[in-house]
């Protein structure tokens, strides 16, 4: 990445509100035109939402979205739209045992109506609440139920199955988190409790020590700051065995949307911590400790990311992509999401943007080099992203960020015709978090209240 480093926040506030007033009319586009019957929209064909059955991973997104666009807006449309779509669509989500995307679905919705309630931004209504909270403690202890153990720990283990840690569930222990805020825990044979903090930790320190390499030497492609999108396990006796991929291109690569994954969800995770007593967390020894293995994984994801991305900072979809060789030097100049090629993926730069962000806050006090570093590299990103050619303008087109890519092995996305790349193309992840990020810089902007998952409850 080439690092603006005279780039201020104030300097996008012009693309934040041209964003927004895009972001409002996506929303009711999608609202008016698509069929809700066919499944959660996922990404977008030839410029409309459709739907890939595989999980139903994407609706909190949906509505989430509206949620977020009231926050930022004020709009009460789009509040009256995710309240009644969270109330009538999203309890089957609540105890979907069956996927790790627990985080993604319910705190994007029952989540943020609890958050800005406690916000003050919408009105206080006790039985509202304690239907949001239900649906958060619910939720959380489902998710941790999907549990494996291993030598030194355990980790919520992927839809493939018990043997499977996956890099992008690092976002998803936020409902782990807030259903412990809410005093919950899992309620096993003979009225055993199991500690939900302590199982959100016990993921994060897996992931970290599984799905991130340190270039300490690991393995052959031992790259410092790479992440592995899937970590294989022995269940019979807890080790582990290999790195894999779903959704890049090997497991000795790095699919950058899992990349992004663990900036983000390392960087919020910190922010936690720095709320919690020591005496929460005697089992693991003490916040330091556990702080140095969240920040050696933020940092070196972060610094990776900015190693491996183009000029302009936005990510082609895999570090390892096998004809990436044939764009020359990219990453000494902007990513060409028309190449030939190879397709970019702009939902993991939306992603990304807001962990570089939050990491840049959190080291502002003690690593000034770092701070300015990741502070600078997000607003990058950000400037990028929230501009042609990656916001889209056409009121056609249902997406709002473009050039998304969801599962390149698979040859799931969109090809237009007489090409031979996905491109032009949303995905509801990648509009979704463009939303949070716009929504986190906006506070930053208003010096408002700093916009966090867990802020409500602490």
């Amino acid at each position: 990445m080439l690092i603006n480093h005279a780039l201020t926040i104030q300097d996008l506030t012009s693309k934040l509100n041209r964003f927004w007033e895009v972001s409002g009319k996506k929303i009711k586009a999608i609202e008016k035109e698509y069929d809700t019957r066919n499944g959660a929209p996922v990404f977008t064909a030839n410029g409309k939402y459709t739907t890939r059955g595989w999980t139903e991973w994407t609706q909190g997104f949906q509505y989430g979205s509206a949620i977020l666009q009231f926050d930022a807006t004020g709009e009460k449309e789009f509040l009256t739209t995710a309240r009644q779509a969270t109330v009538e669509k999203m309890a089957s989500h609540v105890a979907h045992f069956g996927v790790h995307d627990h985080g993604f679905n319910n705190v994007s919705t029952y989540g943020n109506l609890l958050r800005l309630m406690k916000e003050g931004k919408i009105p206080y209504n006790e039985w509202e609440k304690h239907f949001y909270e239900l649906a958060l403690k619910l939720s959380g202890a489902v998710q941790a139920k999907r549990w494996t153990n291993i030598k030194n720990g355990g980790f919520i283990y992927s839809f493939n199955g018990p043997h499977s840690l996956f890099v992008d569930t690092i976002r998803t222990v936020r409902t782990l988190v807030l259903s412990h805020e809410l005093d919950f825990a899992i309620w096993g044979e003979n009225d055993v409790k199991t500690n939900l903090l302590h199982r959100a930790i016990q993921h994060c320190i897996a992931t970290a020590q599984y799905s991130v390499y340190y270039g300490e030497g690991r393995d052959h492609y031992d790259v410092r700051g790479r992440t592995a999108h899937e970590s294989i396990f022995n269940t019979n006796d807890g080790n582990f065995r290999c790195p894999n991929a779903q959704q890049g291109y090997s497991g000795f690569s790095t699919w950058t949307r899992g990349l992004a994954w663990a900036i983000t969800g390392f960087a919020e995770q910190l922010e936690y911590l720095k709320t919690l007593e020591n005496s929460e967390l005697a089992d693991f020894g003490d916040l330091k400790a556990i702080e140095a293995i969240y920040l050696k994984a933020a940092k070196a994801t972060c610094d990776f990311y900015i190693e491996n991305t183009p000029t302009d900072g936005i990510p082609y979809w895999d570090t390892g992509a096998p004809k990436l060789h044939l764009l020359g030097d990219y990453l000494h100049q902007s990513a060409d999401p028309y190449n030939p090629y190879e397709p970019v993926d702009s939902s993991a730069a939306a992603i990304a943007a807001q962990g570089l962000l939050r990491l840049g806050l959190y080291l502002q006090d003690n690593d000034d080099d770092a701070s300015k570093k990741y502070l600078q590299a997000g607003l990058t990103v950000v400037n990028t992203l929230f501009d042609t050619p990656y916001l889209s303008t056409d009121e056609h087109h249902h997406g709002l960020i473009l050039h998304t890519i969801y599962h390149q092995p698979n040859g799931w996305d969109y090809v237009p015709e007489n090409h031979t790349v996905a491109h032009g193309e949303s995905c509801m992840w990648g509009d979704y978090h463009a939303r949070e990020l716009a929504l986190y810089i906006q506070r930053l902007l208003e010096k408002s209240t700093y916009y966090t998952f867990f802020s409500a409850l602490k």
